[in-house]
C-alpha cells in the first residue's frame, strides 16, 4: 500500500497509521487460520487476535505520545480523562473475522477534550486505508474523498446495521417507510459502509447497537468528507454514543427527522 500523506499531516496521524497497518499485519497473518476465541461478558467474542493486535496499537501509539489516554476494545485503559484519548478498535468486526469472512478493520481514533479529531479505519483485507484530521479533509490511500450529492430519500441508497434496539422502538415503524421509499437498500455492515459512504458510492447509514470504539474513526472521517455523522437523535459522537445516521447534510436532515421517535 504505497500513497503519499498530505504535506501538513500531524504526528499523530502518522504513528495511528503506522500503528494501523501493523495491526492489519497481524490479523492478515491469522486470517481463516487458527485462534482462540472466547465470550466476554457483553456476550460477543474476542480472540487472541484481538488483544495481540491491540497490545501492539497501544505499544506504538503510547510509545510516541506517553501522556496522551488510551482507551481500547480489549485491554486496560489508561488515563481516560486525558484531553487527549486515543479510541482503538483492534479488530472492529470480530465476529467477520472469527467466522472468516473479510469484514474487519482496525479503528483508531484520537479525541481532544471530547471531541475526535483525527481518525483512521484500516479496511485490513480490503487494502483501504481511510483517514481524516479535523479540517484537512478525508483520504483512501492518498485520494481526496466525498460524499454524494443526493439529498432526495426516493434516490438514495442507503445501508443498514445493528438494528436490534431501533427494532423495539417507536424509531422502527418509520424506519419502515423509509426503506418503502428509498431507491436501494442494503446492509453492508460495521466499516464496509463508512467506506462506501465516504466515497460516494452509497448517500447514507443508519444503524445502533454501535459504540465509540466502533464508529469515532470513521465519524471524522465522513464529516471530513462533507458529510454529517450524529446518532438517531441528532447529537453529536460522544463516548455514549450508540447509535448512527451519517448521510450528506441535507439527506441527514430529512433521514433524522423521518426518525424520531428513537431514544438512545
Amino acid at each position: 500500500m504505497n500513497f503519499t500523506l498530505p504535506d501538513d499531516s500531524s504526528k499523530e496521524l502518522i504513528v495511528a497509521i503506522e500503528a494501523s497497518i501493523a495491526a492489519a499485519e497481524i490479523s492478515k497473518k491469522y486470517f481463516n487460520g487458527s485462534f482462540e476465541v472466547s465470550i466476554k461478558d457483553d456476550m460477543t467474542p474476542v480472540t487472541e487476535v484481538d488483544i495481540e493486535c491491540e497490545k501492539v496499537i497501544k505499544k506504538i501509539l503510547l510509545s510516541s505520545f506517553p501522556d496522551y489516554g488510551f482507551f481500547g476494545e480489549e485491554t486496560a485503559q489508561k488515563n481516560k480523562d486525558a484531553d487527549f484519548l486515543w479510541l482503538v478498535d483492534p479488530i472492529d468486526g470480530t465476529k467477520s473475522f472469527v467466522r472468516g469472512y473479510p469484514f474487519f478493520s482496525t479503528q483508531i481514533a484520537l479525541m481532544y477534550k471530547g471531541k475526535v479529531i483525527l481518525g483512521v479505519s484500516n479496511g485490513t483485507m480490503f487494502d483501504e486505508l481511510l483517514y481524516a484530521e479535523l479540517n484537512k479533509g478525508a483520504w483512501l490511500n492518498g485520494e481526496r474523498l466525498n460524499v454524494s450529492k443526493v439529498h432526495k430519500i426516493s434516490n438514495a441508497s442507503i445501508s443498514t446495521g445493528n438494528l436490534k434496539s431501533l427494532s423495539q422502538s417507536d424509531g422502527w415503524r418509520t424506519l419502515g417507510e423509509i426503506v418503502s421509499k428509498v431507491d436501494r437498500i442494503r446492509g453492508y455492515g460495521d466499516f464496509y459502509h463508512y467506506h462506501l459512504l465516504a466515497a460516494g458510492k452509497i448517500d447514507a447509514v443508519i444503524e445502533s447497537d454501535v459504540n465509540i470504539l466502533d464508529i469515532a474513526a470513521l465519524s471524522i472521517i465522513i464529516e471530513e468528507a462533507g458529510g454529517v455523522f450524529t446518532n438517531l437523535n441528532g447529537e453529536l459522537p460522544t463516548l455514549e454514543m450508540r447509535s448512527v445516521i451519517a448521510a450528506n447534510k441535507d439527506l441527514h436532515l430529512k433521514l433524522k427527522e423521518s426518525l424520531e421517535g428513537y431514544v438512545e
